[in-house]
Protein backbone atom coordinates (compact mmCIF):
# COMPACT_ATOMS: atom_id res chain seq x y z
CA UNK A 1 0.00 0.00 0.00
CA UNK A 2 1.42 3.39 -0.98
CA UNK A 3 0.02 6.88 -1.30
CA UNK A 4 1.30 8.38 -4.55
CA UNK A 5 -0.53 11.72 -4.24
CA UNK A 6 -2.03 13.43 -1.21
CA UNK A 7 -2.36 11.67 2.15
CA UNK A 8 -4.29 8.86 3.85
CA UNK A 9 -4.69 7.38 7.31
CA UNK A 10 -4.28 3.64 6.77
CA UNK A 11 -5.38 0.98 9.27
CA UNK A 12 -4.92 -2.80 9.38
CA UNK A 13 -6.60 -5.20 11.84
CA UNK A 14 -5.43 -8.74 12.66
CA UNK A 15 -8.29 -11.20 11.97
CA UNK A 16 -6.24 -14.37 12.45
CA UNK A 17 -7.98 -16.36 15.16
CA UNK A 18 -5.46 -17.80 17.59
CA UNK A 19 -2.94 -15.03 16.90
CA UNK A 20 -1.50 -13.22 19.91
CA UNK A 21 -2.49 -9.96 18.18
CA UNK A 22 -6.01 -11.03 17.11
CA UNK A 23 -8.32 -8.00 17.02
CA UNK A 24 -5.47 -5.51 17.43
CA UNK A 25 -5.11 -2.66 14.96
CA UNK A 26 -2.27 -0.57 13.61
CA UNK A 27 -2.67 2.82 11.94
CA UNK A 28 -0.19 4.93 10.00
CA UNK A 29 -0.13 8.07 7.89
CA UNK A 30 0.89 7.37 4.30
CA UNK A 31 1.66 10.43 2.19
CA UNK A 32 3.21 11.19 -1.15
CA UNK A 33 5.85 13.16 0.74
CA UNK A 34 6.88 10.52 3.29
CA UNK A 35 6.83 7.74 0.63
CA UNK A 36 6.11 5.16 3.34
CA UNK A 37 4.68 1.83 2.20
CA UNK A 38 2.57 -0.63 4.22
CA UNK A 39 2.41 -4.39 3.69
CA UNK A 40 -0.96 -5.93 4.55
CA UNK A 41 -0.47 -9.62 5.39
CA UNK A 42 -3.02 -12.32 4.58
CA UNK A 43 -5.57 -12.55 7.37
CA UNK A 44 -5.69 -8.81 8.05
CA UNK A 45 -8.52 -6.39 7.33
CA UNK A 46 -7.53 -3.15 5.67
CA UNK A 47 -9.06 0.29 5.27
CA UNK A 48 -8.05 3.88 4.78
CA UNK A 49 -9.37 7.43 4.99
CA UNK A 50 -8.22 10.11 2.56
CA UNK A 51 -6.92 13.22 4.31
CA UNK A 52 -6.54 15.49 1.27
CA UNK A 53 -8.48 16.16 -1.92
CA UNK A 54 -7.28 14.38 -5.06
CA UNK A 55 -5.50 11.67 -3.09
CA UNK A 56 -4.26 8.66 -5.04
CA UNK A 57 -3.24 5.26 -3.66
CA UNK A 58 -1.47 2.34 -5.30
CA UNK A 59 -1.71 -1.25 -4.13
CA UNK A 60 -1.60 -4.80 -5.42
CA UNK A 61 -3.69 -7.74 -4.29
CA UNK A 62 -2.72 -11.40 -4.14
CA UNK A 63 -6.22 -12.50 -5.21
CA UNK A 64 -8.86 -11.32 -7.65
CA UNK A 65 -11.28 -8.87 -6.01
CA UNK A 66 -14.46 -10.67 -4.88
CA UNK A 67 -17.18 -8.18 -3.86
CA UNK A 68 -19.27 -10.96 -2.25
CA UNK A 69 -16.45 -11.50 0.27
CA UNK A 70 -16.19 -7.85 1.30
CA UNK A 71 -17.12 -7.12 4.91
CA UNK A 72 -16.91 -4.15 7.19
CA UNK A 73 -16.53 -3.29 10.83
CA UNK A 74 -15.37 -0.31 12.80
CA UNK A 75 -11.57 -0.36 13.01
CA UNK A 76 -11.48 0.56 16.70
CA UNK A 77 -14.22 -1.81 17.89
CA UNK A 78 -13.00 -2.99 21.30
CA UNK A 79 -15.06 -6.19 21.02
CA UNK A 80 -12.31 -8.19 19.31
CA UNK A 81 -14.55 -11.23 19.17
CA UNK A 82 -16.59 -9.40 16.50
CA UNK A 83 -13.58 -9.13 14.20
CA UNK A 84 -13.72 -11.47 11.28
CA UNK A 85 -17.24 -12.67 12.01
CA UNK A 86 -19.85 -12.33 9.27
CA UNK A 87 -22.50 -9.81 10.16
Amino acid sequence: MRCTRGAIHDVIVDLRRGSATFGKHFGIALTAENRTMLYVPKGFAHGFLTLEDDTEVFYQMSEVYAPACARGFRWNDRRSESCGRER
